[in-house]
């Protein structure tokens, strides 16, 4: 296995589980920038340059400095950060071992699975043309569909600061 692979790896799953374990919000977008570049680097060293480059600028660019602008608009206070989560006794040993038997499942089911040969594709497949055909011509609804989540995610923070901005 290539180097480059492994060490995406790693970095990816590190950053995935500081996503998850962090205590601070923007702590927890900058470790999803740096899973989701991870990530762009399997895809680049997978051969899939056009993939990879889209992951970085659309996902790393655009959306994470949406979600940062979200978390400083928001602003988390201070004390809400700081303040201790109740557990159940023994939460975090169970959900330890559920995730380590959902990581043997997963591996016992790719280990097993038999991969047929890959189909002949068209000519031109996995170019930028046929991406942007795909993506404005066939997919063009889950496009503006994914336009008009972000919208809605925006508006809906402009609303929550207006309102905090009232109350003080």
């Amino acid at each position: 296995m290539n180097w480059v692979v492994l060490i995406a790896a790693a970095l990816a799953l590190g950053a995935a589980i500081t996503v998850v374990r962090a205590r601070i919000p923007v702590h927890s977008v900058l470790a999803l920038v740096l899973n989701l570049i991870s990530l762009a680097a399997l895809f680049i060293a997978l051969e899939a340059e056009f993939m990879g480059l889209i992951q970085v600028i659309v996902y790393a660019g655009a959306v994470m400095v949406m979600f940062l602008f979200v978390v400083s608009l928001l602003g988390a206070r201070r004390e809400a950060i700081e303040r201790e989560v109740s557990v159940l006794p023994g939460q975090e040993s169970l959900g330890f071992l559920a995730a380590l038997l959902l990581l043997a499942a997963l591996l016992t089911a790719v280990l097993r699975q038999s991969y047929p040969a890959p189909a002949a594709v068209f000519p031109g497949f996995g170019t930028v043309r046929a991406f942007g055909a795909a993506l404005f011509y066939d997919h063009v609804l889950v496009l503006q569909l994914a336009a008009l989540l972000l919208m809605v995610a925006v508006v809906g923070v402009v609303v929550l600061i207006a309102r905090r901005e009232q109350g003080r």
